[in-house]
């Protein structure tokens, strides 16, 4: 359970650095190809498919080189 943690913790401490000092690189999240988006009258639905799918392969790999 503590090494859960401390892995928590550093990923954690990881992700607030990158977000912190680099907005930039974080920033084109919000502008990839394979978004859905649906606009009628005053609702809006968004979809960021792409980020998920890259995400998803992103913590498969880290589960891959990680995990137990």
């Amino acid at each position: 359970m503590g090494k859960i943690l401390i892995m928590v913790g550093l990923v954690t401490v990881l992700v607030g650095l990158l977000i912190q000092f680099a907005p930039l690189a974080l920033s084109l999240f919000g502008k990839l190809p394979g978004y859905i988006l649906y606009e009628k009258g005053n609702m809006k639905f968004f979809f960021p498919i792409t980020t998920m799918i890259l995400l998803s392969v992103g913590i498969s790999l880290l589960m891959k080189f990680f995990g137990r």
